[in-house]
C-alpha cells in the first residue's frame, strides 16, 4: 500500500470539551478586556495630569507604563478574539496561533517597559529629586485599585492560558509598582530621604522582571513548537505503543496550535493492518482527556512500510528531553 492511501486511512479527532473551552475564552474573557482597557486608560489620564502638576517624573512613568499596559491588553484581547475565528482555506488551523504571537509580543512590552523603569531609576539614583510625597501617594492608591481589579478579572484564566496570564502579570505588575510608590511616598514624607524612591523602584523591577522571564521563556517555547509543559510527550509514547496491535511508534510530533489547545500526528505501526475506526475514536477520546491533546491525527502503517519510514520518535524525544 502506498503512503498516501496508508495516511487516508488516518484519524483527526476534535473532542467537543477541547473545542468549548476554547471558545469560551473570547467571550468570558472580552468584559473583562473591555472593562481592563477602560479603568486603565481612564487612569492613565489622570496619572499623568497628576504627575505633571505635582512635578513628578516617578507617576509619569509609571503612566507611560501603564499605556504599554493598555495596548498589551488591546493586542491579548485581538488575539483572544482572532483564535475564535474559523478555518479558511489559507489558515486551516485558523488564526489559533495569533494567541502565541500576542503572548510574546506582551512578554517584549513588559521587558520594554521595564527598561524604561530602569533608565528613569538609574537617573534618580545619581540625581534624587524632591518628590511631591503627598499626591503621589493618592494617586498611586488609586493605581492599586484600578490594577488589582483588572488582575483579578483575568486571574481565572492565567494558569491554563499563557495569553490571559500575560494580561494578568501586566496588570498584577502594575499594582505592585503602585504599592511600591504608595510605600516610598510614605516613607519620603517621614523621611525627606528622596532616595527611597528608585531604590523601591530597583526592587519591583527585579520582581517583575522575573515573571516577564518566565512568560517570555514559555512563549519563546510555544512559537518554536515545544511540546507544551501540560504534556508528558514520553508518557504519549508509552500510550501509543501500548495500544492492542501496535509495533512500534515514530514521527510523533507535539506541539501548541494555541495557547490552549494542543495538537498530536503520530505513525502507528500495526502489522495486522487499519484497526478500524472504533479504535481511533477510543484513541482520540483518551488523548483528549488524559493529554489535553484534543488534535490528534494518526497514520496507520504495516510493518513492511514502516521499515521505511524516518527515525523512531523515541530518539526525537530524547533528544528534546
Amino acid at each position: 500500500m502506498s503512503s498516501a492511501h496508508h495516511h487516508h486511512h488516518g484519524h483527526e479527532h476534535e473532542h467537543g470539551h477541547g473545542h468549548g473551552h476554547h471558545h469560551h475564552a473570547p467571550a468570558s474573557f472580552g468584559r473583562a478586556f473591555a472593562i481592563g482597557i477602560v479603568l486603565n486608560s481612564a487612569f492613565v489620564v489622570i496619572e499623568a495630569t497628576y504627575g505633571f502638576l505635582s512635578g513628578s517624573m516617578a507617576l509619569v512613568a509609571d503612566a507611560g507604563h501603564n499605556l504599554s499596559d493598555v495596548l498589551s491588553l488591546a493586542v491579548a484581547w485581538c488575539a483572544s478574539v482572532l483564535a475564535a475565528r474559523p478555518p479558511s482555506a489559507r489558515f486551516t488551523y485558523g488564526y489559533k496561533s495569533s494567541s502565541i504571537l500576542a503572548a510574546l509580543f506582551n512578554a517584549a512590552l513588559l521587558l520594554v517597559a521595564l527598561g524604561a523603569i530602569l533608565v528613569e531609576t538609574v537617573h534618580r539614583l545619581i540625581a534624587p529629586a524632591p518628590v511631591a510625597a503627598g499626591p503621589v501617594m493618592i494617586v498611586a492608591a488609586i493605581g492599586i485599585g484600578v490594577n488589582t481589579l483588572t488582575a483579578l478579572l483575568f486571574l481565572r484564566g492565567s494558569a491554563h492560558d499563557i495569553n490571559i496570564r500575560g494580561a494578568y502579570l501586566h496588570m498584577a505588575s502594575d499594582a505592585a509598582v503602585s504599592a511600591g510608590v504608595v510605600a516610598s511616598g510614605f516613607l519620603i514624607m517621614l523621611t525627606q530621604a528622596w532616595w527611597i524612591d528608585p531604590v523601591t523602584s530597583l526592587v519591583i523591577v527585579g520582581i517583575i522582571a522575573a515573571g516577564t522571564w518566565g512568560l517570555l521563556k514559555d512563549a519563546i517555547k510555544m512559537g518554536l513548537h515545544g511540546v507544551p509543559a501540560s504534556v508528558d510527550g514520553h508518557k504519549v509514547e508509552r500510550y501509543l505503543a501500548s495500544l492492542p496491535g501496535v509495533s512500534a511508534v515514530h514521527d510523533l510530533h507535539i506541539w501548541p496550535m494555541s495557547t490552549t489547545e494542543t495538537a498530536m500526528t503520530a505513525h502507528l505501526v500495526i502489522p495486522a493492518g487499519h484497526p478500524g475506526d472504533a479504535f481511533l475514536d477510543t484513541l482520540a477520546d483518551t488523548l483528549a482527556h488524559d493529554f489535553a491533546i484534543c488534535h490528534a491525527t494518526v497514520q496507520i502503517e504495516t510493518a513492511d512500510h514502516a521499515s521505511h519510514g524516518c527515525a523512531p520518535a523515541q530518539d526525537t524525544l530524547a533528544a528534546a528531553g
